[in-house]
């Protein structure tokens, strides 16, 4: 059922700061037996991530399209292209967007973050070529990319399981809850609630008194129609915080095949941020 998958990542078997958890999930032949490492197990079994026989996650990059809103200047501004290429090993996000305001004015943006450096582009991989584009570094992001990143719908179990001790499960209501830390943001806590399907509905999370949450529904498989893979991503994510809107999105195609997704960090964006 999933051959085509298994055969395009049967080799990717280490995601960038999973030590503990591959310890956790991989090279295991029966289900695990203790709280915790069932509920991560199904977590990420339920996402379509368990690849091969020793059912490692394996998904190690995301692309993906939207319509929708996205805030700026604190106003709604309505998508007309939104990408978004993720690549977990080497932990890297670009987003990239143009949208309308309810003004009529044009806006777009490309935004970045790799490891710990964060920055803006006027094109894809500015800086990178001399001559070719500009790289504004924007640190002050930085903390912000990160928790979009691992707050996530595959993300966040990746991150859960990164988080080895320090990930807690617990039940509320009825459902199972799940807190860890996220990688790369001292200090930022997210909480999830699985629904009955084993996938995040909402993943809450904290760093001093900002609260960013994130709420997840129709899950399905939005690969393009000769490339299913039951890998699955949320359908619909809203993304608030301190209570406003920041993004609402619908998703309208993801590929989970893991295709070749770099993220490098311009030299003058290195360079300034390391001062």
């Amino acid at each position: 059922m999933r051959t085509k998958a298994a055969v395009i990542i049967a080799t990717v078997a280490t995601l960038i700061g999973l030590a503990d958890g591959a310890q956790v999930l991989a090279q295991r032949r029966t289900p695990p037996r203790d709280p915790k490492s069932i509920a991560l197990f199904n977590w990420l079994w339920y996402m379509g991530m368990l690849r091969g026989v020793q059912e490692i996650d394996a998904v190690a990059t995301l692309e993906l399209k939207a319509t929708g809103t996205i805030g700026v200047g604190g106003q709604a501004c309505t998508l007309t292209n939104y990408r978004v290429s993720v690549n977990y090993q080497t932990p890297g996000m670009r987003v990239q967007y143009t949208c309308t305001t309810a003004d009529g004015q044009a806006r777009k943006a490309i935004e970045v973050v790799s490891g710990q450096f964060a920055w803006d582009e006027d094109v894809v991989g500015a800086g990178l070529v001399p001559g070719r584009g500009t790289a504004t570094p924007n640190q002050g992001a930085l903390n912000e990319r990160l928790i979009r990143l691992w707050s996530s719908p595959q993300g966040a179990p990746k991150a859960a399981v990164a988080g080895g001790d320090n990930t807690k499960v617990t039940m509320e209501g009825g459902k199972t809850v799940v807190t860890f830390p996220i990688p790369g943001v001292p200090g930022a806590e997210a909480k999830a609630t699985l629904n009955a399907s084993n996938q995040a509905e909402r993943v809450e999370t904290r760093l001093g008194s900002t609260v960013t949450e994130f709420t997840y529904e129709k899950y399905a498989d939005y690969n393009p129609p000769d490339d299913k893979v039951e890998g699955f991503y949320a359908g619909h994510i809203v993304e608030k915080r301190d209570r406003a809107t920041i993004r609402d999105l619908t998703v309208t195609e993801t590929e989970v095949g893991n295709l070749y997704v770099v993220v490098p960090v311009p030299e003058n964006v290195r360079n300034r941020s390391s001062r």
